[in-house]
């Protein structure tokens, strides 16, 4: 479905991805971690081309988004959902508002239709009293669910997710994960998740893959992944607690 080929990027004069070759499947969640400054973020913007390789290309199953112009792009581009890292809802409108306005600006839906879909990817978010408040009047995780809504109210194919429990306390955190689960079997959406949050990973991954100064260092299933021989994969699950030995358990159901 998303192909990455010998994806290459420098920003700031530092080689931040370097022939990156990796390919997510339809239907699963493929999850990207790594330290700070890996290429995690910006792996993801590549897939919609927020940014642009040096060299390579991104291909969504046959169109090269990474060489896509005008039309052709905003037309690869609609079959994304994103949830950014902070959210990102506007503060001056409503938590409705800030659902529907994807449809406003893309549709020639009439404002009821437009509520009704929003009330409904908010109900389907677990949020089902929120459509009149302003985003400064929820919680953290009441946010992050908001923006969810909000990225799945076009219908897209593929949910991209930015460090989707950036912040969280650890109960909320793992509301989320099973969230993204709930999104990936009711809606059947190919998910793509960057977090640093191994235990996250391991819980809603189908696959893991992991970024090491801008290189793809393993990709696995969370069970294989635990198991890895690669140094730095294990330097990674060690500084989280989690072993070889299956010091994790795997909470959110496939």
């Amino acid at each position: 479905m998303i192909r990455f080929d010998k994806v290459t990027k420098h920003l700031g004069g530092r080689k931040i991805l370097d022939a990156v070759d990796m390919e997510i499947r339809e239907g699963e969640t493929f999850v990207i971690v790594g330290t700070s400054g890996a290429g995690k973020s910006v792996t993801l913007k590549h897939m919609v081309r927020l940014l642009t390789p040096d060299s390579g290309r991104v291909v969504v199953d046959d169109e090269v988004i990474s060489e896509a112009t005008g039309g052709d792009l905003e037309r690869i581009r609609a079959r994304f959902g994103y949830l950014f890292q902070s959210g990102a809802l506007l503060q001056w409108l409503s938590v409705g508002d800030n659902v529907g306005l994807p449809l406003r600006e893309k549709t020639e839906m009439e404002d009821p239709e437009i509520d009704e879909l929003a009330r409904e990817k908010l109900h389907l978010v677990g949020l089902d009293d929120v459509f009149d408040k302003r985003p400064d009047d929820l919680s953290g995780g009441m946010r992050k669910r908001s923006a969810l809504a909000r990225a799945i109210v076009t219908r897209p194919d593929i949910i991209l997710y930015d460090e989707p429990t950036s912040g969280l306390d650890p109960v909320t955190s793992r509301a989320i994960d099973c969230l993204i689960d709930d999104m990936r079997r009711e809606l059947g959406v190919t998910s793509v998740v960057v977090t640093h949050d191994l235990h996250s990973a391991l819980a809603i991954g189908s696959r893991i893959a992991m970024l090491h100064q801008g290189r793809l260092v393993e990709v696995a299933t969370p069970d294989a992944f635990v198991k890895s021989s690669v140094k730095v994969v294990q330097d990674f699950l060690e500084a989280q607690y989690i072993t070889k030995q299956g010091a994790w358990e795997r909470v959110v159901s496939t």
